[in-house]
């Protein structure tokens, strides 16, 4: 296609989009049903409409074609095709810092309108490499299963790409690897951010050596947290709840193919009063339904869509899903809340709630930050009963 084509296919599909799925998920039905697209075709137009979303607000102002080549330039680090035939002043400069790049646009401060909702992030947060990050795209993260590590080590030797063992059972690789044409997931390898496996790290010594571990994943979504959780603590008797019986069906087919048959399951709409599962539990799992802003470099469709006062509505269904969760917390038991938000209301504001509405002792609370690592910010509280 001409690069003009790509240009006009990119605005048609960034004016139809409206934001209310997963643009991921859009634009794989966007090609689906337009059979004109080649393999190389819808690689170039994802690449720029994601360009396009990961500058926020910032240079809103300009006509479109002038926007999208703005976001190649701050997002492109090596040699860009567009901009080598439509700005090719542009494309010289294209491995200078970002800081030299916005000055070179005359747009220096213009990188606080990336994200738009400063204001209500946290101050553990650095609030510039934060903002900044969302200009790339993080890397993929695995985490190795008991038992794979030479299995997992040979294989990604064998695969001929960049990767990095942050630890024995982490590795990091480029965003574009094809994890199923190399590894059996769930079974060998699970895709889960760095942080993602980090936020249990305030519980793991504590249940070191417990005989038993009785834990309850109440808002389970894909199970992440329960396959790490199991994988940590053999003697973990394991019980998982959603408010979303197809998640917890997929939940059970994931759980299949990890080799985890002994668990219960639950429907549960914990924003509801006195719904619980049966019993009480030595660790409760929240990780709660939030505005997911540490995420959004994976997703920037967000940058461009979210709405401020999603933030609020997101606290009070915190509060509520808290109010009953916390009531299934055993005596010497543990609360740990989670969140991927890098928003003071969705983390401290919430610790402060849990303090004042419930017998929860606050033990720790950290963020877990990836923005200098390419990788997700977590935020994540322990509390003891």
């Amino acid at each position: 296609m001409h690069i003009y084509s790509y240009i006009n296919s990119v605005k048609e599909i960034i004016s139809s989009y409206n934001g209310i799925i997963p643009f991921a998920s859009w634009l794989k039905k966007y090609f689906a049903a337009l059979k004109k697209y080649g393999s190389k075709d819808r690689k170039h137009i994802t690449q720029l409409c994601y360009s396009w979303f990961r500058l926020g607000k910032s240079f809103d102002q300009q006509p479109f074609e002038e926007r999208l080549l703005i976001a190649q330039f701050l997002t492109s680090t090596s040699s860009n095709v567009f901009l080598q035939q439509l700005k090719p002043e542009w494309n010289q400069k294209i491995e200078s810092p970002l800081s030299e790049k916005l000055s070179f646009l005359n747009a220096s401060e213009e990188w606080y309108h990336i994200f738009t909702w400063l204001h209500e992030v946290t101050e553990n947060i650095d609030e510039k490499a934060f903002v900044e990050s969302f200009l790339s795209q993080p890397d993929l993260f695995l985490r190795i299963r008991p038992g794979y590590e030479a299995t997992v080590r040979k294989k990604v030797d064998e695969a001929d790409v960049e990767y990095r063992f942050i630890k024995e059972d982490y590795c990091q690789l480029p965003v574009s690897f094809k994890v199923q044409d190399y590894f059996d997931t769930d079974r060998e390898v699970v895709v889960q951010d760095f942080n993602s496996q980090q936020v249990l790290n305030a519980y793991k010594e504590l249940g070191q050596n417990k005989d038993v571990i009785s834990a309850w994943d109440c808002c389970a979504a894909s199970g992440g947290k329960s396959l790490l959780l199991y994988d940590q603590f053999k003697n973990i008797k394991l019980t998982v709840s959603d408010i979303r019986k197809s998640i917890l069906h997929n939940l059970q087919a994931r759980f299949k193919r990890a080799g985890i048959k002994d668990f219960q399951s639950y429907v549960l709409d914990l924003s509801k009063k006195d719904v619980l599962p049966p019993g009480k539990f030595d660790l409760v799992i929240c990780d709660a339904p939030c505005s997911g802003s540490g995420t959004w470099s994976r997703t920037p469709e967000q940058i461009y869509f979210f709405k401020e006062e999603k933030i609020l509505h997101y606290q009070q269904l915190q509060q509520k899903i808290i109010i009953n969760a916390s009531k299934g917390v055993n005596k010497g038991g543990y609360f740990l809340y989670i969140t991927c938000s890098v928003f003071t209301k969705e983390n401290e504001d919430v610790v402060s709630f849990i303090k004042d509405q419930t017998s929860l002792n606050l033990v720790s609370m950290n963020y877990y930050k990836g923005y200098d690592k390419k990788a997700d910010t977590l935020f994540a509280a322990l509390f003891t009963f």
